[in-house]
Formats: structure tokens, sequence, C-alpha cells
């Protein structure tokens, strides 16, 4: 993929840096789209498409770590992230978590676009789908964060909120416990089962979905769960 056909979404809060980037990025071809917030950065990242994102780890409203996990809800987007933080734990945590690559603060641009242009050259060609989903009842909009059912807005927490969108991304097939756990809570909480019960519960509640005869959200007992109302979005 050659820079003029590839668009670099910046998430950055420190104001140079994106100004940096931004120049350097454009200097080499690439449209460059920026944001300065995690939420912001979430919304750029399912109304703009870009091909690759540039991610700050220390946001100011959200933990980059956070912002990169809802993305890989719904995108396999690559991402390279950024941060101050050079110790090996946050950069294995980060690449063990979806990133891409990982560089430290201050860096070098041709560096950079060194790694950008690895990243872009193993980049699937297979084109992302469409972040929604929508079976004339339920309604998921992965790219707004928005769930309705029969037209009306459903209040979920983030927690719910993330259960959801994660079993949906990987409709008809089973997602462990254990798989949630550590995708949604973290690493350490891969053995709080009860943790997942109760969101469920509370999600299935929602949704007026019963376990005993799902429409939605389906127990695999003693394994996980599996969304059942469709096709991955």
């Amino acid at each position: 993929m050659s820079g003029s056909a590839a668009r670099i979404l910046v998430i950055d809060d420190e104001p140079q840096i994106r100004r940096f980037l931004d120049i350097g990025l454009r200097a080499e071809g690439y449209t460059v789209v920026t944001a300065a917030t995690a939420e912001e950065g979430l919304a750029q990242a399912a109304t703009q498409q870009p091909d690759l994102v540039i991610l700050d780890i220390g946001l100011p409203d959200r933990d980059g770590h956070e912002v990169l996990a809802e993305l890989r809800q719904w995108s396999q987007v690559p991402v390279l992230m950024l941060s101050v933080r050079d110790g090996e734990r946050e950069k294995v945590h980060a690449l063990d978590h979806g990133a891409n690559d990982y560089v430290t603060k201050p860096f070098g641009i041709q560096e950079l676009m060194a790694r950008l242009r690895v990243l872009l050259r193993n980049r699937s060609a297979e084109p992302a789908a469409p972040p929604r989903y929508d079976d004339g009842h339920l309604v998921v909009d992965l790219a707004r964060r928005e769930v309705f059912l029969d037209g009306a807005a459903l209040a979920l927490t983030r927690k719910e909120y993330a259960v959801l969108a994660h079993l949906l991304h990987h409709a008809g097939r089973v997602v462990t416990q254990q798989q949630l756990l550590r995708e949604i809570w973290g690493a350490t909480h891969a053995r709080d089962t009860h943790y997942l019960r109760i969101v469920m519960g509370r999600l299935r509640h929602k949704l007026n979905d019963d376990a005993a005869a799902p429409r939605w959200l389906k127990t695999e007992a003693g394994v996980g769960y599996r969304f059942v109302g469709g096709t991955a979005p």
C-alpha cells in the first residue's frame, strides 16, 4: 500500500506530537486524521476507516489499553502504540492485547515511518466488516457504542456493553468465560467467573432475553457464551 493511499489516525493528547506527526506523515504522502482524546479517537476510527492507528497510551479520558481493547471488538486495523513508558512489561501487555507494534517516546521520525510501512505492507487485504448489527429488533452500533431494542435505546454499563460487543464480534462461535474475563476485566481476573455471571444476568434482563430459550445470548454450560442472533458484524 502506498503512502498516498493510506489514511493514518493519530490519537495523542499532546498538541506538539500531533503536529509533528501530521507534518511528517503528510510529507510522506499519507492522509492524516488526528484526535486528542480516547472518545474522539474511537469515533474517528469508526467514521474515517483509517488504514492504521497511532495510539498514545497516556490519554486524558481513558487509558490507551482500554481504547485498544474497545477498538479490537470490531476492527483489526493495525495499531502502533506510543508511550513514554519503556518497561518490558508495558510493551508485552500492549502486544499481547492487540497492538501490532510499540514505540517509546521520544522517537525518530524515520524509524517510525519504517515501522508504519511494515505494518501497512502486512495488513490483510480483507475489507473490514461494518461495525453494526441489526436484526429488526436488536440494533448494536459498534461505531457509536449504542444499543437499541425495538427502537428504544438501552442504557448499558461499560462492562455490559463490552461483553455484548465481544460476543457479537464472534457471533456464532463459543467465547469462553476465561477469554471474556481476560479481554474485558484483565488477565488477573481470569478466574473471577462471578463477575461475568452478574454482568450476563443484567445484560439478559435489559435485552429481555430468556437464558432458557435465548434469542441472542446462549450459555454453553461449563464453557462460556455464544451470540446466536446472526453473523458477526
